[in-house]
């Protein structure tokens, strides 16, 4: 068959599709339904997985379709759409494809997604497709540019601003972390002079094209045929700062500001073992005397970390500055031991932070910080559990570890700082499970946070990353910032980062080149600048790109980072630095309690499982958006500012603002089985005429078939590999 006359047919293909599907949706005088739910044509590339994992982050139901899978659905137009109570139904809110078109020449898989995205207005995401006419772009050849993106300084258009994406401030950096890497890599390109007619393309985010004085679309959206594409012309993982970014705009282009679950970008640093004096690392002995990494006979550490009165008035003053409140995880055995170790009835630190206590929050991280797992063996390094004449491990009694809070609720109590007793910090995330040596939890922790009415409780991400239950608490997972607890100036931090991150040969542990989750420097930092010009920097890449992933769990340093050389504010600085330079003033980062963050993480895993089991139904019609989930389950939306939800009796006001719309939990109201929100008049899309479905066609793209696109190794890569984190509770 020639080109011409494979193009006829398959052109005559989507009309027929469109035939069959146009005349319920766009003809009748009955508003469709239109199912909270994205449609992901997955090809197994790293684009498509990005978007997966934003909408399985956020909790926006999808399914998907996996090209490679033998037995796969084929998307028909029942597949698609069909009749509910004489409605016509549209079972998807989106549709994100690969690229413009994943299925090949003629294909009717194709015809059926172009004729049913124009009867319903559905819109459709080209998650990496190369510059060319049929999405509206000039071929990068001409005039434009093909290849790596690294450091590619990318901006939100005005355009894209006055839409899905002004939740940005206006740059897109891309990243450069490695300089032998490629790591980004797409086209740029112009938008075509003369648009097929009644088309038109609109650059929502562009950037320079090198060795011109043009600019290249990153991010564009394509009308045309009665249908709208967002057409992304480079490649990227869901790791990726530059995808983190415009994550957001992508899924609320896609699903026209209306679409189940919500994204918010979290920030909250704990400061644990506030009035303790921490252990120093020994450059020397490469251990920390009188902790459990140094061996029987170094002796004990005579040179401890503490902050002082002054570290902590600058503490109160960096805190205001800076419009950030610090969680003081605190041990006020520490300050009575100073005071017995220093012959003195007053303690300045204690007196400086109590007279400053409103301008943090307190969190109980017990009295003296004693590990209350099993008894700990610490003769041998690394340690071991005491057992039992008959092998039986001996764990510490739930007596002593309700002493351990008690007590240091008590001295809270005595100094008038305010405490949430249902949370808790264990010395060392002690009590919880510890691989290797204790690989269950201690059997009296449970009973004794049941006694003492402790609701949440933190645990190690890096051990245990899923929240869970231990008697009647809920579990926290806390990132370990890699400022070390044993560090209180920057060259301690760097000597002990080159024993940890570098070979044997190279004067280190080696023991970077057996693990798992990190890897070893080239070579040792220098230890006068490796902190700043090193450390600073990674420590925060890793920390902003936990905010940017809609992660609301904690991080957490020690008060050694905030004593001496301060260690810990060149960090904090450069996130929240690095935060406020790339998002608008209505997309502050969120800082939460601990009592938040597990709430947060218990409704999140409950509305997953309900939604991937199947337990939840959303639609919206017209103005109306009705979300059903099982009983006690709250349900997750966002939606354009304005909307309300509907009770027996009026209305009341849904969500709170943020990034633009408004986002929250809800439940249904009185004697209500669903939660209905009405949505405002501007938020309604303008029905599709008649006329336009009816004509719905194929593209001329649809006889060219596009191939695999090219992916640099380091995209395709899940995380970029880099030295993990280590730091002690």
């Amino acid at each position: 068959m020639g080109r011409a006359l494979r193009a006829a047919s398959v052109a005559s293909a989507a009309a027929l599709v469109a035939l069959a599907v146009a005349p319920t949706a766009a003809r009748s005088a009955v508003p469709p339904r239109v199912d909270l739910r994205v449609l992901v044509v997955d090809d197994g590339g790293p684009a498509t997985a990005a978007i997966t994992s934003e909408l399985d982050g956020a909790g926006t139901p999808y399914t998907t379709v996996d090209l490679a899978a033998a037995g796969r659905p084929v998307i028909t137009p029942g597949f698609l759409s069909d009749t509910m109570s004489g409605r016509p139904r549209a079972k998807f809110q989106a549709v994100v494809l690969p690229n413009d078109n994943p299925f090949g020449a003629g294909s009717a898989e194709m015809a059926a997604l172009a004729a049913y995205e124009t009867a319903f207005g559905i819109r459709q995401v080209d998650a990496y497709t190369y510059a060319q006419p049929a999405v509206g772009l000039n071929y990068a050849q001409t005039g434009g540019y093909i290849g790596q993106l690294d450091g590619v300084q990318g901006q939100v258009t005005a355009q894209g601003a006055a839409g899905d994406f002004g939740y940005l401030k206006g740059a897109v950096p891309f990243e450069d972390n490695d300089p032998y890497q490629s790591e980004s890599y797409g086209y740029l390109a112009t938008p075509l002079a003369a648009q097929a007619a009644g088309a038109s393309f609109t650059p929502l985010v562009d950037a320079p094209i090198p060795g011109s004085a043009q600019r290249g679309v990153l991010v564009g959206q394509y009308a045309h045929d009665g249908r709208t594409e967002l057409v992304i012309p480079f490649v990227y993982n869901q790791y990726q700062q530059q995808f983190r970014l415009l994550a957001r705009g992508i899924v609320e282009w896609m699903t026209q500001g209306v679409h189940l679950g919500a994204d918010r970008n979290y920030f909250e640093v704990q400061v644990d073992d506030v009035f303790l004096a921490d252990d120093r690392w020994n450059s020397s002995l490469n251990c920390t005397p009188g902790d459990v990494d140094c061996p029987i006979g170094t002796g004990e550490d005579t040179d401890p970390i503490r902050m002082t009165a002054a570290d902590a008035a600058y503490a109160t003053q960096w805190s205001k500055a800076h419009g950030f409140t610090l969680d003081f995880v605190f041990n006020g055995g520490g300050s009575e031991d100073w005071k017995s170790d220093h012959g003195t009835t007053s303690d300045p630190l204690a007196n400086q932070l109590v007279a400053d206590r409103n301008s943090y929050r307190w969190v109980n991280h017990t009295y003296l910080h004693p590990f209350l797992g099993c008894v700990q063996d610490v003769s041998v390094v690394p340690w071991r559990c005491e057992t039992t004449s008959t092998g039986a491990t001996q764990w510490v009694s739930k007596a002593d570890i309700t002493a351990a809070v008690k007590d240091n609720r008590s001295w809270a109590a005595s100094h008038g700082i305010p405490l949430n007793n249902q949370e808790l910090v264990t010395g060392e995330h002690s009590g919880l499970k510890v691989l290797p040596q204790q690989p269950a939890d201690n059997p009296n922790l449970a009973p004794a946070l049941s006694g003492l009415g402790v609701a949440y409780l933190a645990s190690d991400n890096s051990r245990e990353p899923d929240q869970r239950k231990v008697g009647p608490a809920l579990t926290v997972p806390r990132f370990p910032m890699n400022v070390f607890y044993n560090a209180g100036t920057a060259q301690e931090e760097t000597d002990e980062y080159n024993w940890i991150y570098t070979n044997l040969a190279q004067g280190g542990s080696g023991a970077c080149a057996t693990s798992g989750n990190s890897t070893c420097l080239v070579a040792p930092l220098d230890p006068a600048t490796g902190y700043a010009s090193y450390i600073v920097p990674l420590e925060a890449r890793i920390d902003l790109g936990h905010v940017l992933g809609n992660n609301p769990r904690p991080h957490f340093i020690h008060q050694s980072n905030l004593a001496e050389g301060r260690i810990a504010y060149p960090v904090l600085e450069r996130v929240l630095g690095d935060y406020a330079a790339l998002f608008a003033a209505n997309t502050p980062a969120v800082n939460l309690r601990t009592a938040d963050i597990a709430t947060e993480l218990q409704r999140r895993a409950a509305w997953s499982a309900a939604w991937k089991g199947g337990k939840v139904t959303a639609y919206r019609i017209g103005s109306a958006v009705t979300v059903s989930a099982p009983s006690g389950v709250a349900v997750d939306v966002t939606a354009p500012a304005g909307t309300r939800q509907a009770q027996l009796l009026g209305s009341t006001a849904f969500g709170t603002a943020y990034a633009g719309r408004l986002s929250g939990w809800a439940q249904p109201g009185l004697l209500q089985g669903a939660v209905t929100l009405t949505l405002p008049a501007s938020a309604v899309p303008a029905a599709v005429p008649a006329a336009t479905a009816a004509k719905a066609k194929s593209p001329a793209k649809l006889s060219a078939p596009v191939g695999r696109l090219p992916v640099p190794h380091g995209v395709a890569d899940a995380v970029p590999a880099g030295p993990g984190d280590s730091a002690r509770g």
